[in-house]
């Protein structure tokens, strides 16, 4: 059973559809993070970088997730914004091995929070500092304080370390998801 799986039965939710942006920048592992959620007769073995978004949609019994795999490619950062309408919880990808680009992570962080479709809502932002494995990763603590993440303070959010390609990490994080998306609903 995928996490995806897993998630749609904690929240009890019948045929309910959940949006979720999936954003961050290009091979910080946005993709594989979504495969490894997906339920597991549905990953694919081969992960290729996504050229402009893709869009997975998956069933469980009681839920159907559409997952917006937003391509982190700087030509294509643009169309991001053309899908915040729809997010109903937002997916931020970091590569934490990548110190020279988490400059790049954060300015587009900060356009993504201060867009009018996001600003003034209350969307829950998981961030997952992947690439843990790696000997040049730092922290998810580190990352919080490069990103800056203490200033966010109208938007439920959480980071957690990951290795997607392991799988490490993820269910810590769509359990948080599901906290908030089960109390947005009551």
């Amino acid at each position: 059973m995928g996490l995806f799986d897993k998630l749609a039965g904690w929240l009890g939710l019948k045929k309910k559809e959940v949006h979720v942006l999936c954003l961050g920048l290009d091979n910080s592992g946005k993709t594989t993070i979504i495969n490894k959620l997906k339920p597991s007769n549905a990953q694919t073995q081969d992960i290729v970088p996504t050229i402009g978004f893709s869009i997975e949609k998956f069933k469980t019994s009681s839920l159907s997730f559409t997952v917006f795999d937003m391509s982190g490619q700087g030509r294509y950062r643009n169309l991001w914004e053309h899908y915040y309408k729809e997010g109903q919880a937002i997916i931020f990808v970091i590569d934490s091995s990548d110190k020279l680009r988490m400059v790049v992570a954060k300015e587009e962080l900060d356009t993504l929070l201060n867009h009018p479709d996001i600003k003034h809502r209350r969307i829950p932002i998981l961030f997952f500092a992947n690439k843990m494995d790696l000997r040049d990763a730092v922290s998810s603590v580190k990352v919080s304080q490069l990103l800056s993440l203490e200033n966010i303070k109208d938007k439920p959010w959480h980071i957690c370390a990951s290795d997607a390609l392991k799988g490490e990490g993820l269910q810590e994080g769509v359990d948080w998801l599901q906290d908030q998306i089960q109390a947005m609903k009551t």
